[in-house]
């Protein structure tokens, strides 16, 4: 075999390797946000802090995360999306050993900032050099579903991951393992992820509307968490009018900028307009189900941490099956209709769990019945909004994840208040809260029929 025919040997095999290292990458960094929900009272305790002080420790990772992934993809095009990865998952490394090493609440709460912000720096770009290195839009469809798999699995995984080890062991030890993985995938991707060369030292950062941008999505992460508790509605509530008004000024100043952070001939690209609003009721809904189901099996039903993560590991198992289901499905049928029949998958189990709350059983067979559809959904809507040009793919990457991000603060938030106001406190004697459950459901089955009607109504966007 003549050595242009090895190399090219040698770079087909690599790529599942290198697929594999990044799909990784988006799984530990979605982890990162969930995986301190179940094993929450532990850490609290063992830093000395009360349980008033959670919100800050759980929404430092997902403020950062949400807000810095648009600034992310454009560090990622201006100093080469490999090294861009690398760096961060150094940085998010460095997070961890703080974390684990905390002995105070602000050590922990700047721990989990530190590693939210190095997540939001390597998403856009592990996205964008997944797309370049799948050459084919077969081997394409798959690394996308793999991607799809690795991040909607990983928001579940988080809790249970979080339960299992809270229960069995110390909590550092959830963070001490974040660092191995950290510097294996460090070596993955230095070692099997080739580096473009298509880096522009030249463009601008912009660092402007990245920090409107940033300040916006922050806020509104926080203010939906803090509107849910009632001592600190009015602070959420303030948050929220000035994330509004920071949108208004981002709408206003980035268009007139040399270099938009969010460029207009790609905003009016209709399929990225898609895949994003889809990506938004993907976590709206399965995000803040899956919360209130771990809160109801742990406060209303009298389980531990480790039986409210086991009722979750379907929920994970559920959304690889229905990924590889929609991988084969997309190159044939209309994007636009996988992703109808899985935010329909998803909305029927719920309206079973309103019907049947209290079973083990049922709760894990509607939450496998719900990543199924999440699967479906996921790597639909991911395959619609990345379809865009290569320069433009990790802003995209950027736009999706910023959109899942706030669908999983503001679908969390809105059903965790609106749990509160029609069941009270979660407690032993709290019922199940099926108006919130119903609420997501709806929400699920109203972007199903609209994702059934943009199908019917403009031409089938298919792979081809």
């Amino acid at each position: 075999m003549r050595s242009e025919d090895l190399q090219q040997h040698a770079a087909v095999r690599s790529v599942p390797v290198a697929v594999a290292a990044l799909c990784l990458v988006q799984f530990v960094d979605v982890l990162g946000v969930t995986v301190v929900v179940t094993a929450l009272p532990e850490m609290l305790r063992g830093v000395g802090a009360s349980a008033s002080s959670g919100s800050l420790v759980a929404t430092g990772y997902a403020m950062f995360f949400g807000g810095l992934l648009m600034f992310g993809a454009r560090a990622g095009d201006r100093y080469g999306h490999r090294r861009t990865i690398l760096v961060s998952l150094t940085v998010f490394a460095a997070g961890a050993v703080l974390a684990a090493l905390a002995t105070s609440l602000v050590l922990l709460t700047a721990a989990r900032c530190v590693q939210g912000a190095a997540a939001a720096t390597a998403v856009p770009s592990a996205l964008r050099l997944l797309t370049s290195i799948a050459s084919t839009p077969a081997v394409r469809a798959r690394a996308v579903s793999a991607w799809s798999a690795a991040g909607a699995a990983a928001g579940a995984s988080g809790f249970v991951v979080g339960g299992v080890v809270g229960d069995l062991a110390s909590w550092r030890w959830i963070f001490w393992a974040m660092v191995a993985v950290a510097a294996v995938l460090a070596i993955a991707v230095a070692g099997w992820v080739p580096a473009e060369r298509s880096a522009d030292r030249s463009r601008s950062l912009n660092l402007s509307s990245s920090a409107l941008l940033t300040g916006a999505v922050m806020a509104v992460v926080v203010g939906t968490t803090l509107v849910a508790d009632r001592d600190q509605r009015w602070i959420g509530a303030a948050l929220l009018g000035a994330a509004a008004v920071l949108v208004l000024i981002l709408c206003w100043y980035d268009p007139r900028s040399s270099a938009p952070l969010l460029p207009g001939p790609l905003l009016r690209q209709p399929r990225l307009r898609r895949g994003t609003v889809g990506s938004w009721l993907n976590t709206a809904t399965t995000s803040s189900v899956a919360t209130l189901l771990t809160l109801y099996v742990q406060d209303t039903l009298g389980r531990s941490s480790l039986a409210a993560a086991a009722t979750l590991l379907p929920f994970s198992l559920a959304v690889i099956v229905g990924s590889v289901v929609a991988s084969r499905t997309i190159g044939g049928w209309a994007r636009e209709r996988t992703a109808a029949i899985g935010l329909l998958a998803i909305a029927a189990p719920i309206f079973v769990l309103i019907a049947v709350p209290g079973d083990l059983l049922v709760i894990g067979i509607c939450t496998a019945t719900c990543g199924f559809g999440l699967g479906l959904s996921s790597v639909a809507v991911t395959s619609l909004g990345t379809e865009v040009a290569d320069t433009d793919r990790a802003t995209a990457s950027g736009l999706i994840n910023t959109s899942a991000q706030l669908g999983t603060a503001i679908g969390t938030a809105a059903l965790l208040l609106v749990a509160t106001a029609t069941t009270g406190t979660p407690g032993p004697a709290t019922a199940a809260p099926r108006i919130a459950w119903g609420i997501a459901g709806l929400v699920a089955v109203v972007g199903g029929v609209g994702f059934l009607i943009l199908r019917a109504s403009v031409p089938a966007t298919r792979l081809k």
